[in-house]
């Protein structure tokens, strides 16, 4: 099954230029099972602060470029740090854009989702609340198996490199069974926990 062609898009929550979410972002290229295509999206840092009076004017083009790019792809990985026990604002703020287009880019799209953090819990409740603004826009977010990549400064080289082996085989692990379930959204099947 894994040689079925799947294009994903990648969006980063961090805009850190030594972000460990962005070095896992770059590893899953990488990573990937035969078949599997990955592209980073634009950088959240591009959207400007959602304001409805700003929507009437025209959506900005980092939005409709990065939602043209999510409808055209077989699925969306989010990967994310956490925040104050949250999402960042800049991933917020970016969904809060993609929300407003018609026809919605994330609404039934198959999603995943990873985090990198220093702590022990690698951002696992920013992907708690995430899991929360994606079930509003109908996402259709893999629940297992979960990728929390805790102590992520001890992963990742001074190159900006996901180097840790196990760290990368259990991503390499999660990819093959999102490869899965992005097939089995496809042909409309019930997915499994």
């Amino acid at each position: 099954m894994s040689a079925i062609p799947v294009k994903l898009v990648v969006l980063v929550g961090s805009v850190r230029q030594g972000s460990y979410n962005a070095a896992v972002a770059r590893a899953l290229g990488q990573l990937a099972p035969p078949g599997m295509s990955l592209e980073i999206l634009p950088s959240v840092a591009g959207y400007p602060i959602y304001d409805a009076d700003l929507q009437a004017v025209g959506f900005p083009e980092v939005v409709t470029r990065t939602a043209d790019a999510i409808r055209a792809a077989d699925g969306l990985v989010i990967v994310t740090p956490e925040y104050n026990y949250s999402v960042p604002g800049g991933l917020k703020n970016a969904i809060d854009w993609l929300s407003r287009l018609s026809p919605q880019p994330l609404a039934a799209k198959p999603i995943l989702i990873q985090s990198a953090s220093m702590g022990v819990f690698g951002g696992a409740r920013a992907q708690y609340h995430l899991r929360q603004i994606l079930v509003f826009l109908n996402g259709q977010v893999m629940n297992t198996p979960e990728a929390m990549v805790g102590a992520a400064h001890t992963k990742v080289n001074a190159n900006g490199q996901l180097t840790d082996a196990l760290t990368r085989d259990f991503l390499a692990k999660q990819l093959r069974h999102f490869h899965t379930f992005v097939r089995r959204c496809a042909a409309g099947a019930t997915i499994p926990d």
